[in-house]
């Protein structure tokens, strides 16, 4: 779910409760008993839509899309260890209620369901996971250079790899989104003759993107730009799923099928 700056950087402010802490939550006890109070459907009380089932120590979201996380509850607090490790503080727990506090400090108030019916709501089967691309792509451009004919390709190839997007929905609770990732692969002809041709991963890409930010994004394109003097020009674009942060990456094929690359400026 995309989400405006504003509510970005607010939710921003209150990532320290994120991850942080003096404690150690592996050495505390667990609440056990809280645990098995919170088995079951809850519903959010404002939209009267169920938004999460308990089972064991798992929680399932609604959303299809959303990954289960592993859970634990320690001195009223709920960790939930998904990509990234988000701690809760439970401000009420009954047999019928559930309240949190959010991380944009937003108390999420649900009750336990009641109706049947709301557990076609995690039906599904399993986690839907979001595909850039949901068929091989092929892009052929034919360039004229030094009184010879080229032809350079792209194609784009979705892969089985996963990727996995932390987000935040609109009540500021941590969701984990799983994306599948590409493999680029490039050629170069004169004719006949191949003077290039090999598959570009990500992790190719490593020299020029941190490994951090390569971890949480996805090979999303790859483009000729066209021919010159140092050979073919392509350019590698790197993203974090559904935003418009990218890193960039220049590529270029000599005319003797010599690969090197280069951060973009």
């Amino acid at each position: 779910m995309e989400k405006s700056i504003a509510s970005f950087i607010f939710v921003l402010l209150f990532f320290s409760c994120k991850g942080g802490g003096t404690k150690d939550s592996s050495a505390m006890q667990e609440d056990t008993l809280a645990k098995s109070q919170l088995q079951g459907i809850w519903v959010d009380d404002d939209s009267d839509m169920p938004l999460m089932k308990i089972k064991g120590d798992t929680i399932y979201y609604s959303d299809p899309q959303n990954s289960p996380v592993y859970f634990k509850v320690q001195n009223d607090t709920l960790h939930t260890y998904g990509n990234e490790v988000t701690h809760y503080h439970i401000d009420k727990l009954g047999q019928y209620v559930f309240w949190l506090h959010s991380l944009s400090d937003e108390v999420v108030k649900l009750h336990r369901s009641e109706d049947a019916d709301d557990s076609l709501a995690f039906s599904a089967g399993g986690v839907e996971v979001i595909p850039t691309y949901r068929e091989r792509v092929e892009r052929d451009s034919v360039v004229n250079y030094d009184g010879k004919r080229y032809r350079a390709y792209v194609y784009i190839n979705p892969s089985k790899v996963k990727v996995v997007k932390t987000s935040y929905n609109e009540d500021g609770m941590s969701i984990d989104n799983i994306y599948y990732d590409n493999v680029m692969h490039i050629c170069v002809y004169e004719g006949r003759k191949s003077l290039y041709a090999s598959d570009i991963t990500k992790q190719m890409l490593s020299p020029y993107v941190s490994a951090d930010f390569l971890s949480k994004s996805l090979f999303s394109d790859m483009q000729f730009i066209g021919v010159g003097a140092s050979g073919f020009h392509y350019q590698a674009s790197v993203c974090i799923p559904e935003s418009f942060v990218c890193n960039i990456v220049d590529l270029y094929v000599s005319f003797k099928g010599k690969l090197t690359m280069k951060a973009a400026k």
